[in-house]
């Protein structure tokens, strides 16, 4: 649910576009507008506290609005939000002959639409001494096609009034385009054409090369803790499909041909490994034929092959001490093995997640920054994927020694194993996963159609079913104090923690000229 800074700059390695203010207007409607269905879910989960009419009580109303508390504290503990159900309607799901998935959510409230395409690659799909392909891609996709030269994507998609993006992770690569709904079809041309023809040539390739070298040069190499970030996940998994970073190598890179990159993208750039979601105002026959106008003509190829993700139980603690010239204060990862995505433990550690670091009142930030003073920064992560995943723990220290800190954190793990979690705490936690999918101002809110697009696009590619969304929030608001008390047990185990010291280099830097 809730990525630390190391994950959104390391492993979900994204292109960011600026877009001037006039280009994005007619787009970003929809993120100021919420969709008339979300509206009436979050009047029924505001009236049920207390705030009818305000889906978005702001710190204000809390302070001023006193009377409200008891109010507040009493609906919260005995009753569950009544949410609508299906959370995202879904209008058309059909799947082209060469195996492309379409799915159609329409939503009429605002001239918006937003277009999301999924391609199941990603880090973990990589061989040995080929790393580093599927981030490479998400580069190659915008240097050209037969009917889009180099540059013309970006143009085309911003003179429209819209925005687009990218993303690699270790699991699977999106892009999206979000338009003026009446010119949604633009998104297919675009999408189609790369798909189709892309211009996978030596100059692109070298290209693009520098361009992923800078980037990790600017991202992860010159800012402090990610160097040690990345070698902290590659000695918390033993199997080097899910160790190795998305980033990848240099030296895989530079070893490898443009017949490599062809091979990579023939191979998982292909309809039948692809899904797209198409949200907001458009009619869904409509959006079938340009699916088929579009796509329907681009062959299928042969199903990739899969790695084996399997990871052995960690019986020993890990332990790695990392010199970091760009750190101005030591610090240290805590780590351990975490269930895959759509795990039932999964859902419990989201809670414990937002319960140890979700914000100043959690319990870390509590003890640690407030209480005890011995930390700058206190932060924890769960990067769920479809496999082995991580669940994190990241302190930058200001006061005492690392052994003196971990050791505090620890005695709060511990509670965790010893003492269930009260109500209250429990119900914040599960608060702020609602606020993760409903508030506007989250990224994957239900009430922007890329936010829903991206989801049925991710539950329709890795699980087969878009719909799994309604019961994954049910599972969230379904967690036991017993569960929270019995994974922690489960979880943060001696045995299975993995750590890394940080410590400022000496290094001096090198004199410009």
């Amino acid at each position: 649910m809730i990525r630390a800074i190391r994950k959104n700059a390391a492993f979900a390695l994204a292109m960011s576009f600026v877009m001037s203010g006039t280009a994005a207007s007619a787009a970003n409607s929809d993120e100021k507008t919420n969709a008339k269905a979300y509206n009436a879910s979050l009047a029924n989960l505001t009236d049920q506290i207390g705030y009818p009419g305000s889906p978005c009580p702001t710190v204000q109303d809390w302070k001023t609005r006193s009377d409200k508390k008891p109010q507040i504290a009493q609906a919260v503990s005995q009753e569950k939000p009544k949410l609508p159900k299906p959370l995202i309607p879904i209008t058309k799901d059909f799947k082209l002959e060469n195996g492309l998935r379409v799915i159609v959510s329409e939503d009429h409230s605002v001239p918006v639409a937003s277009f999301v395409l999924i391609y199941d690659v990603g880090a973990r799909d990589e061989k040995k001494t080929k790393s580093g392909f599927a981030h490479l891609f998400e580069h190659m996709m915008f240097e050209g096609s037969d009917n889009v030269p180099k540059g013309a994507f970006f143009k085309h998609v911003q003179a429209s009034g819209g925005q687009l993006n990218a993303s690699t992770h270790a699991d699977f690569t999106d892009y999206y385009e979000k338009l003026p709904s009446n010119q949604i079809e633009l998104a297919f041309w675009l999408e189609s054409d790369r798909m189709r023809s892309l211009k996978v040539t030596e100059e692109n390739f070298k290209n693009q090369l520098d361009t992923v070298k800078e980037e990790k040069r600017l991202r992860i190499d010159n800012q402090p803790y990610m160097p040690a970030a990345l070698k902290t996940e590659e000695t918390i998994f033993d199997n080097w499909a899910n160790a190795h970073p998305v980033i990848g190598s240099t030296e895989d890179l530079e070893g490898s041909t443009v017949a490599d990159v062809k091979q990579f993208f023939d191979t998982y750039y292909a309809p039948n490994n692809a899904t797209i979601a198409v949200v907001g105002d458009v009619k869904s026959d409509e959006i079938e034929e340009l699916a088929k106008k579009y796509f329907g003509s681009i062959p299928s190829q042969k199903p990739p092959e899969r790695p084996n993700l399997d990871e052995p139980k960690q019986e020993k603690a890990k332990y790695l001490k990392i010199e970091d010239n760009q750190a101005k204060m030591p610090a240290f990862w805590m780590a351990w093995k975490a269930p895959q995505r759509r795990d039932k433990d999964s859902f419990t550690l989201n809670m414990i997640q937002s319960i140890l670091t979700g914000g100043a009142s959690s319990r870390l930030y509590q003890r640690l920054v407030k209480d005890d003073q011995v930390a700058l920064k206190i932060q924890s992560s769960y990067e769920e994927r479809r496999g082995p995943s991580e669940f994190d723990i990241f302190c930058v220290l200001k006061k005492s020694d690392a052994e003196t800190v971990r050791k505090i954190i620890l005695e709060e793990l511990q509670k965790l194993k010893d003492t269930p979690v009260s109500a209250s705490e429990l119900e914040k936690a599960k608060n702020k996963t609602l606020a993760s999918f409903f508030s506007s101002s989250s990224y994957s809110s239900l009430q922007r159609s890329l936010g829903r697009g991206e989801i049925l696009a991710q539950y329709a590619s890795f699980y087969g079913d878009p719909t799994l969304v309604d019961q994954d929030v049910e599972a969230y608001l379904n967690v036991t104090a017993d569960d929270v008390q019995a994974l922690a047990k489960k979880i943060f185990t001696p045995e299975g923690i993995t750590i890394c010291d940080v410590v400022p280099g000496t290094a001096k830097p090198k004199a410009e000229g």
